[in-house]
Parts: C-alpha cells; structure tokens; sequence
C-alpha cells in the first residue's frame, strides 16, 4: 500500500534532501523535493501528498513557520519534523505529528512513515 504514499520532503540540505529521496524512493515511495520552506508550501498547495519530513532550521521560513501553515492548509497531513534543532515551541509541536532527530538511521525513519500511511 505505502508504494502508492506520495512524501514531500522540505530541506535546505540539497545533499541530505538528494539521500532522503533515494532512501524513500528505493522503499517503493513517490518523492517530491523542496529546498526551501517558501517552496514547500507551494508544493504542498499543488500536490496530493500522504506525508511531510520537514527540516527545522531553514533561511527564510523556518520548520516551524512551515508546519503550522501546513496544518492550516490540510490538518490531516502527518508532519514529520526531522532536525538536530529539538528545542521546539509549543505551537509548533503541535503542528507536528513526529519528531525524529537527524543522524538516526534511514530504516527509523521508514518504519515510522510506515506507521503514519
């Protein structure tokens, strides 16, 4: 079923966001990519999506900023927030529907997009 789940993914990273999207991709996920939080919105309005990992620290509209607007957009999209940055305001956890820290390994991160699709 997940190999139908459509995942946008948001991050500045361009490296990370390439790995991310070889990781979700060779899990049999659609991927879609934005380099910044302005961009990811903008994709999010255009496309359907299952599910979110977002990246916290970002110039200009940062995770949280981003989540929120999300939320407000379509509340029953799972967000993941991915981010060493864990010191997150209230608002914004809940705009979120899971935090993972960046560094775990890829199979954390399938395992709870699995969960949430």
């Amino acid at each position: 079923m997940h190999s139908r789940a459509t995942i946008l993914c948001i991050d500045d990273d361009k490296l990370g966001l390439y790995v991310r999207k070889l990781v979700l991709e060779s899990a049999g996920y659609a991927v879609i990519t934005a380099s910044s939080g302005r961009d990811g919105v903008r994709l999010f309005r255009a496309h359907t999506v299952d599910v979110v990992i977002l990246d916290y620290y970002m110039p200009g509209m940062h995770g949280g900023t981003v989540a929120i607007e999300l939320k407000r957009i379509r509340p029953k999209i799972p967000i993941i927030m991915l981010s060493a940055y864990l010191l997150l305001s209230d608002e914004v956890f809940e705009s979120i529907d899971l935090c993972i820290q960046k560094g775990q390994p890829p199979e954390m991160l399938l395992t709870k997009i699995r969960n949430l699709v």
